[in-house]
């Protein structure tokens, strides 16, 4: 009786390998490498420190205040990228739809009125 393989019998099959090969690796890594004196090991207090972008920590607790500036920046850069992403598929088309410049025109309009509304709050200035 000739029964054909089951379709996922090789995604089985390659998951299987993955998985053990991982297994492997650790393995290797976490016993072998320091049994041979591979890796040396060395902990020491400046190595045990936490180090970001070069420079030494500021506050020891990670859950320092930020300001909301850096928030609201972040959130209204975000808002202009993405909607200065609609024009590029829409210059693409227009030629073949001239019918969509004034629903464009509609959604710059009111991109400018937000920005307008932005700048005259004062939210696109940085203050230290």
């Amino acid at each position: 009786m000739n029964t054909p393989l089951n379709p996922f019998l090789p995604v089985l099959v390659l998951l299987l390998f993955v998985l053990c090969v991982g297994v492997f690796i650790l393995f290797l890594t976490g016993k072998l490498l320091p049994f041979f004196k591979l890796v040396p090991h060395n902990p020491r207090p400046h190595k045990l420190t936490p180090y970001e972008c070069g420079a030494p920590l500021i506050q020891p607790d990670a859950r320092q205040m930020y300001s909301v500036k850096f928030y609201q920046t972040a959130v209204l850069f975000i808002l202009f990228d993405v909607d200065v992403a609609f024009l590029l598929p829409w210059a693409v088309i227009f030629r073949k739809a001239p019918h969509t410049f004034i629903p464009m025109l509609l959604f710059m309009v009111t991109l400018l009125i937000g920005f307008v509304y932005v700048w005259g709050k004062g939210a696109l200035e940085w203050k230290r």
